[in-house]
């Protein structure tokens, strides 16, 4: 097969899961036999490595063959005004990039297959009568013109890659041709939960108590996450240890004073993605507490936290949404709440905290089902597809 490049406008490394998302996936194509090259922003701020550690350790990416990582420059001022502010300088950094990414495929890769995350990259490509691209969707835009855009890019590339039915069921609403669109989800790396810490040792090294329940969330902590409902729903369990890990900085702080007042709860920050296994062998119940609203969050979603519980096999109490019903089904694998109502989040989350054998039942069964949701899997499932489309 021809050597493949997938184009994502992130930042390496980040505070972000897009960016442990399009590491690991590249990876595994590579890992598939198949010459990959992942070309990314250069971007301001990139937070620094850990010392002595690369990208692939960072994000626990397995030994083996790996990925190249091409990061390219940009028009980048994003972070020099307010974020209410940022739309613009957003909007420019982006066709910055997939402008100097179409570019450089053109220069370098010109027979690879490229699957680009980018609209504006992909519709770049597409125009240039570059033969084998693929445009991979996590949501439709709202605007018009990125709609028509879409559109236009959708329908000259090989394919479509969905993130989720959600995502897919648009496309088909805007006319697509249900034959070359497939859904893959995002995925998870066993490697990393291969050998994770016993309960007690990781509840020490997390500083929290051995004995007391234990709700984790690990995640971003956008508005849409539902983070601010499962502080509420910690109202009414005063008893039950709450750590919330993950999110930009201005995020965490809202979301601190929004907790003030709870010692039960914790916000811990962002933490590297090796650290995120302690949390998950810590827990007693993982919460995944989306709202009902926007469109991301309610039909477009395809949470890692989700395929990271499916590693650890951890129970998961998560909103009653589309984009969690896809994954998740209730009282088999999770279990299921009203979304928005941090009263439904808590008697959930109690009922969970108090059936032991019901947790393990859960996560048991989560577990059983994540060798379907590799990246490796995936990777396989999705060169077989382009394979033949392309």
């Amino acid at each position: 097969m021809a050597s493949l490049v997938l184009l994502s406008n992130a930042r390496l490394p980040s505070q972000r899961a897009q960016s442990l998302q399009v590491v690991q996936a590249a990876c595994a194509f590579a890992r598939a036999g198949v010459a990959t090259t992942l070309l990314h922003a250069r971007r301001r701020h990139a937070p620094p490595l850990p010392a002595g550690q690369d990208l692939y350790g960072y994000y626990g990416v397995p030994a083996g063959p790996r990925a190249e990582v091409v990061a390219l420059g940009c028009l980048d001022w994003i972070d020099l005004v307010p974020r209410a502010l940022q739309y613009a300088p957003a909007r420019l950094q982006e066709l910055s990039f997939s402008r100097r990414a179409s570019a450089w495929v053109r220069a370098q890769r010109p027979g690879a297959l490229v699957i680009s995350r980018e609209i504006e990259a992909g519709m770049r490509l597409a125009r240039a009568g570059h033969p084998r691209v693929f445009l991979e969707v996590h949501r439709v835009p709202g605007g018009r013109l990125r709609r028509r855009w879409l559109c236009e890019t959708a329908r000259s590339a090989r394919g479509v890659i969905a993130i989720s039915g959600g995502v897919r069921d648009d496309l088909l609403a805007l006319g697509l041709d249900p034959a070359r669109v497939t859904v893959e989800h995002d995925g998870l790396e066993p490697a990393r939960f291969a050998q994770p810490p016993a309960r007690e040792q990781a509840r020490a090294a997390l500083g929290v108590e051995r004995d007391r329940p234990l709700v984790v969330y690990t995640g971003g902590l956008l508005e849409w996450k539902g983070v601010d409902v499962l502080i509420e729903a910690a109202r009414r369990m005063s008893d039950v240890r709450f750590l919330i890990a993950g999110g930009m900085d201005a995020d965490v702080e809202r979301l601190r004073t929004a907790a003030r007042g709870l010692a039960h709860v914790r916000l811990d920050g962002f933490q590297a993605p090796e650290r995120v296994v302690s949390y998950l062998a810590a827990a007693d119940v993982l919460v995944v507490p989306n709202r009902s609203r926007p469109a991301i969050s309610a039909r477009y979603t395809s949470p890692l936290k989700v395929f990271e519980a499916m590693a650890a096999g951890c129970a998961v109490v998560a909103s009653d949404l589309p984009s969690l019903r896809e994954l998740l089904t209730h009282d088999r694998d999770a279990w299921l709440v009203a979304p928005d109502d941090p009263a439904a989040l808590a008697e959930g989350l109690r009922h969970l905290l108090e059936d032991p054998a019901l947790r393990e039942r859960l996560g048991s069964a989560l577990r059983e089902r994540a060798q379907a949701h590799t990246w490796d899997a995936r990777a396989r499932r999705l060169l077989a597809w382009m394979e033949a489309a392309a």
